[in-house]
């Protein structure tokens, strides 16, 4: 279980790295991208500092707003944006945006002075530079920017500061994919003060966090009218991805094009590439293939207009939809020209492996299109090139993935001999992929370590400041005492129950993710073992000079390993598919060892196959057992029996019999470095077992015994399977 956690917290932990890796390259292009983002300010008066209400904000892009009672206001811009500050009794003021830091206008009135002071400053205020801090820090820093959100905190003295506050450190939340902590802090955020800009960003964090009812009704209590133009492209945009997520696709397209009105109207260029994008996406989904690719070439086109990275994404992801449409030739010519941009790109900045914009990537699924059209001849070197971009940048996934490709290219072009080289380096490069997760471990778990004491720190701080309220109050009001003291413990109280339910909330989150990340490296632990036992058979074939037979054996093999590879990121898949599974495997073995048993599998007619979910590979380890460990050693012909029967409405039995040596001279025959070995296949099928047991409360049931008392014993394996 330890060996599990630690995989399940890399993987959080090289999710964050390599989104800090690309937030860092991003920057040092962003003074050649038009990026939006949010300038916050003050109007005050210069001699009192007294904040001016009602200030109207604007810019020449279309966004609008007015200053609050602090005089505060925050508005949507980009660098270039001119702003416009009016108000009757000041003299107009202009600003062009240069950057993002907070701007503070001091003005005196008109009958006192001809001209408007205008200064542009980061705020002497402790509070605002430590928060302007905070956020400076964001997207490079995570532990550095909540320490000044801390401290920052510890100097507020307004409910508009905190809520301030807790924004930035939910932005930093956000940032840093740790999403329930974002929703926790959004709200409280909130209820200091209710911004529609901290309302929109609560629900993408639910969105984000796979909440999707949350971000539903989050987005839906927002009045739209209160909005600005850039917010309702926005606010449309986000209910678009949520409905999309949901699968109601007609009403996903509907907000989408809601938002893309919204932004051509008030020419908002991100967003009406972003929107004609998503709503290709969407028709694709839906299965309107003509509608999909008019806008994804709209998308393409207004892409092209903006800089060459957002060109080259576009272009990636209509390559992707050609591929999802089978249009290889279409796909192929894409990504052929986005690999010439992606290495002009290379030359300004270094492009990280979690991009799809890679060199690898990109002739990995070159190589993989030429393979679905079985081209291999063009399919080898693209390949070959994937794997050796992703030895160059260190990137053992898409090795992974390129290595196998080439494998099964080289299997399907029927060059043997290759294909199983190829396969060995796949086998190796999964080891040395675990092996390089596992040096990352312990640098992501004191991460996560850090994060949860500086959100905890956070929470004793404001449980802090209302004791000291509390007794400050005590000392005015003595006649108080008593209540306020049972309302602090009550406070005290429900404070800790909060944090306990987010940090069992988290944890269970984090237990949940370890489960899945178990099952699936299990799983991947089980294709090679079961590939290369098959592949020994094959061998075997070879060696005798059978290669007519060999051929055939690798024939029915190969079909049998691509349903397997079919299967194999799959928790479960209908029994029906497990049943062709079983088929085809036994049928392979028999096939090898027709003089030792004969089979049979049964499914009684009031099995309901198809209402049925089975972990994949479950059985097979098993068969293989009873074939290699007790049929093969009979003297006489045995016989192997598979039985599937359904007790009740909920529960199927699965029995595997065997009439073999049984298991206690199989262990005999054992040699002694064999006994010193356990069985890797049953080993894993045992943890499969047991983590699906907790994942989905003693679904599957596995009972072992021998067949009968005298003679060659044999060997039954019961398994018994639970509907949800």
């Amino acid at each position: 279980m330890k060996y599990l956690l630690k995989y399940s917290i890399l993987l959080g932990f090289l999710f964050l790295s390599s989104h800090l890796f690309a937030q860092q390259h991003a920057e040092t292009t962003a003074d050649k991208e038009e990026v939006s983002f949010i300038v916050k300010g003050s109007v005050v008066e210069s001699d009192t500092r007294k904040p001016i209400t009602n200030v109207q904000i604007s810019v020449n892009g279309g966004a609008y707003t007015t200053t609050n009672l602090s005089g505060d206001f925050r508005i949507q811009v980009k660098k270039g944006d001119e702003l416009t500050i009016a108000h009757k009794d000041i003299k107009t003021v202009f600003y062009t945006i240069k950057d993002d830091e907070r701007i503070t206008v001091e003005v005196k009135p008109t009958t006192e002075v001809d001209e408007a002071v205008y200064k542009r400053k980061v705020s002497l205020k402790p509070f605002n530079s430590v928060i302007d801090s905070a956020q400076v820090y964001l997207k490079k820093d995570a532990e550095k920017s909540i320490l000044f959100i801390t401290e920052a905190l510890a100097q507020s003295n307004s409910t508009n500061q905190n809520a301030e506050a807790y924004e930035v450190l939910a932005d930093v939340y956000m940032q840093w994919k740790q999403y329930d902590l974002a929703i926790s802090n959004y709200k409280i955020s909130l209820q200091n003060n209710r911004l529609n800009e901290v309302v929109l960003k609560l629900a993408k964090a639910y969105y984000k966090n796979k909440d999707y009812q949350e971000s539903l009704q989050t987005y839906q209590s927002i009045k739209e009218s209160s909005l600005s133009n850039y917010q309702k492209t926005e606010y449309y945009e986000g209910l678009g991805d949520v409905y999309t997520k949901i699968i109601q696709l007609d009403t996903a397209i509907s907000n989408y094009k809601k938002g893309l009105s919204i932004a051509e109207k008030h020419l908002i260029k991100p967003k009406i590439t972003d929107l004609n994008s998503k709503i290709g996406e969407a028709y694709n989904a839906s299965g309107k293939l003509n509608e999909a690719n008019s806008y994804f070439e709209n998308a393409l086109d207004l892409a092209a207009q903006e800089n060459k990275k957002r060109a080259v994404e576009e272009k990636v992801k209509v390559a992707d939809f050609q591929n999802d449409n089978m249009a290889y030739e279409n796909e192929i010519q894409l990504r052929k020209e986005a690999i010439e941009e992606i290495s002009e790109l290379e030359t300004d900045t270094l492009m990280d492996n979690e991009t799809a914009l890679t060199l690898q990537k990109q002739n990995y699924k070159i190589g993989n299109a030429y393979y679905q059209q079985q081209d291999y001849k063009n399919a080898i070197p693209y390949l070959e090139k994937s794997i050796e971009e992703a030895d160059n940048k260190e990137d053992l996934l898409v090795k992974k993935d390129a290595v196998r490709k080439l494998s099964e290219t080289y299997r399907d072009a029927g060059n043997y001999t290759e294909a199983l080289e190829t396969y060995k380096t796949y086998q190796e490069t999964v080891d040395a992929l675990y092996a390089k997760m596992e040096q990352e471990i312990t640098q992501a778990a004191r991460f996560n370590k850090s994060i949860a004491e500086k959100q905890n720190r956070i929470t004793s701080l404001e449980s802090d400041r209302a004791l000291t309220q509390t007794n400050y109050q005590l000392t005015i009001e003595q006649s108080k005492r008593q209540k306020l003291i049972i309302y602090s413990l009550f406070g005290g109280v429900l404070l800790l129950l909060i944090v306990a339910y987010v940090m069992y909330k988290y944890i269970k989150q984090q237990k949940l993710a370890n489960n899945l990340l178990a099952l699936k490296s299990l799983r991947s632990q089980m294709n090679p073992h079961f590939i290369f036992n098959a592949l020994n058979s094959v061998n075997s074939f070879i060696a005798s000079n059978d290669e007519r037979t060999a051929n055939r054996y690798l024939s029915d093999f190969s079909q049998l390993m691509r349903a397997v590879l079919e299967n194999s990121e799959q928790d479960f898949i209908p029994l029906q598919k497990e049943i062709e599974l079983l088929e085809l495997y036994t049928q392979l073995e028999h096939f090898r060892f027709k003089d030792k048993f004969d089979y049979s599998i049964n499914v009684a007619e009031n099995v309901a196959v198809n209402q049925f979910q089975i972990p994949p590979m479950l059985l097979q380890p098993y068969i293989e057992n009873a074939v290699w460990h007790g049929l093969r050693y009979k003297e006489e012909k045995g016989k192997l029996e598979i039985s599937i029967n359904q007790n009740s409405k909920d529960e199927i039995t699965i029995a595997i019999i065997d009439d073999g040596i049984g298991r206690e001279k199989s262990k005999a025959l054992k040699t002694e470095n064999q006994k010193k070995q356990n069985s890797k296949g049953m080993n894993n099928i045992k943890k499969r077992v047991a983590i699906l047991n907790e994942m989905y409360k003693d679904k599957v049931d596995v009972f072992i015994d021998n067949y009968q008392a005298q003679g060659d014993q044999g060997t039954k394996v019961v398994v018994t399977l639970k509907k949800d």
